[in-house]
């Protein structure tokens, strides 16, 4: 790997350099099978250049789209190549993760992802047009038998569980499909990593797990960070007060398709973790795995 950008070198900082004026030396900062990231610092702060595998190849499009449309609340995008799948970002400030993930800035954040989410319901054939992949509840219960023909890393009575679930999982996706919510853009990686704070502004970074599904899903991640890593407690008042703030924007009475969507939306993160799973080398995959069951074994509590 280069000390500048994976693979790429001289021909990534020349285009870099085209819109930007690097103060200092370009560094990756993350290489990931899906993404490569690096810094890129400049004489008044720093900018971010991200490079896209295949499998993530939309994000350059959708993120410069959301950027152009909701400036306050997504990342600033200050060029992109849709061809070569780059992406150079303005700083975006300072993670939520730094400030210990506390509660009561998502619910500041969460009713103006939701007002994005209604707005973007208008762009879903530009954004399926443009790759980002299609996690409609339609498509879900196939997406369901992909899963379970896959290789798995659960027990075998887990397996089964999970097999003895798909007609059940079938039925709960078109109970969902009945409560008349349209699909749009689902950030599926919402947590306190990808929240920064930047003035007086919140910004959603890192829009590359991100597909076009039923909206209520995205707090499955949000919830499953303050859970685990922010301490609030399975059954916490705030999480009710946390999913009211999200459902303002929508209106009254869509508590029960959040019910639905939370639970259709816990197994649609494994279909989406399938998705980059499959580019992370075999030396890789177990620690890779740890997660995908945690987010497997998080499902199967909710049958």
């Amino acid at each position: 790997m280069s000390a500048r950008v994976a693979g790429v070198d001289g021909e990534v900082e020349a285009w870099i350099r085209t819109h930007v004026s690097p103060a200092g030396p370009i560094e990756v900062v993350h290489a990931r099978p899906w993404a490569s990231v690096s810094r890129v610092p400049l004489a008044d702060g720093v900018a971010w250049f991200k490079e896209c595998a295949p499998v993530q190849a939309f994000e350059p499009a959708l993120t410069a789209a959301l950027s152009h449309r909701w400036p306050a609340l997504v990342t600033e995008v200050l060029a992109h190549d849709v061809g070569r799948s780059w992406l150079l970002l303005a700083d975006a400030g300072t993670p939520v993760a730094s400030l210990g993930n506390p509660p009561d800035v998502w619910m500041t954040v969460l009713p103006q992802y939701a007002e994005l989410q209604q707005s973007e319901v208008s762009h879903v054939d530009e954004h399926l047009s443009a790759g980002v992949p299609d996690l409609r509840v339609a498509m879900l219960p196939a997406r369901y038998d992909e899963l379970l023909a896959g290789d798995l890393p659960l027990a075998p009575d887990e397996v089964g569980r999970l097999r003895a679930f798909a007609p059940r999982f079938a039925e709960l996706c078109a109970q969902l499909a009945a409560a008349g919510i349209p699909p749009s853009v689902q950030h599926d990686d919402l947590h306190m990593n990808n929240l920064y704070v930047d003035g007086d502004a919140l910004r959603i970074i890192d829009w590359g797990d991100a597909s076009i599904a039923h909206p209520f899903a995205s707090l499955v991640i949000t919830f499953r960070f303050l859970e685990q890593v922010g301490g609030v407690p399975p059954g916490d008042p705030w999480f009710i007060r946390l999913r009211d703030a999200y459902l303002e924007p929508w209106g009254p009475g869509h508590e029960d398709a959040f019910d639905l969507a939370f639970v259709v939306g816990s197994f649609a993160r494994a279909f989406a973790v399938t998705r980059t799973r499959v580019c992370v080398p075999a030396d890789a995959l177990p620690a890779y795995d740890q997660d995908f069951l945690d987010v497997l074994r998080r499902a199967l509590k909710l049958v």
